[in-house]
């Protein structure tokens, strides 16, 4: 497979070690896979990666609509890389339902991201928009007249407002969940929340999340975390003045919506 215009050795490197992997079926212990094609969108994906955007916001960022999405990052001579994707990431570069591939390599480092094209149109931006902005309402609507929180009241706080970044920090981690089918504030990387919109360039002072599974609208996701105690204290604590909130629908054996919000200080 011709490698692209300006590709370097390393990515080459990667490229045909994967081939031979899926060519393989990973030495024999499952059957073999097609080759994968080399996807310009991915390539630039897997760079973002590299530079700290979350996989999922990357590849988003980078007009790659996926049905499916996985990812490998390993450090490691390009020799070695064979043994290196063996070990770390077998069953994922065998995985016959992934199409297309994009790499980024940089001095002993290799990122992959590998996806399957979604056959359905991409969700809309004005949805999101509007998903956001109701959720917006809704929280602004509350922190306005003040509610009490399990056994704790609290007085009126002033409006956050959306922030660009927190939304795509809240999307990344809505998709992890989603695609890996698991529940946690810690992501995969061992990252708290704080850590993630750190990663995204975003200096705060403190941050907060809220997660749930399985609300099928902002009115009562919000809804939700306003009657459990711990989430209602995170919306309103005052100190809070910006907001992120997104959702991902699961791809594993959970296929509901998984939604995080973010709530944040940023510093001055």
């Amino acid at each position: 497979m011709l490698a692209p215009l300006g590709a370097s050795a390393g990515e080459d490197d990667a490229i045909a070690a994967v081939q031979l992997i899926r060519e393989g079926g990973c030495g024999g212990w499952v059957p073999a896979a097609r080759p994968l094609q080399r996807d310009a969108a991915l390539d630039r994906a897997a760079a973002q990666w590299a530079n700290g955007t979350q996989p999922a916001v990357a590849a988003r960022n980078s007009g790659y609509v996926a049905s499916a999405l996985s990812e490998l990052h390993v450090a490691g001579d390009d020799s070695s890389l064979v043994a290196l994707f063996r070990r770390n990431g077998c069953s994922m570069l065998t995985d016959r339902g992934l199409h297309d591939l994009g790499v980024y390599h940089r001095g002993m480092q290799t990122w992959l991201i590998l996806g399957s094209r979604s056959a359905q149109p991409p969700a809309a931006p004005a949805a999101r928009a509007s998903l956001a902005a109701r959720a917006l309402e809704l929280v602004n609507e509350i922190r306005a007249h003040g509610t009490r929180c399990g056994d704790r009241s609290y007085a009126p706080a002033p409006p956050v407002r959306l922030s660009d970044t927190l939304n795509d920090v809240a999307l990344g981690h809505a998709a992890d969940m989603a695609r890996h089918d698991y529940f946690e504030h810690q992501d995969l990387s061992g990252r708290s929340p704080a850590e993630r919109v750190r990663a995204a360039g975003y200096r705060e002072q403190r941050v907060g999340e809220n997660i749930a599974y399985g609300p099928e609208s902002a009115d009562e996701v919000v809804k939700g975390w306003l009657n459990s105690p711990g989430h209602c204290e995170n919306i309103m604590d005052p100190r809070f003045a910006e907001m992120g909130i997104a959702y991902s629908p699961g791809q594993a054996s959970r296929r509901g919506l998984y939604w995080v919000q973010l709530l944040a200080a940023p510093k001055a």
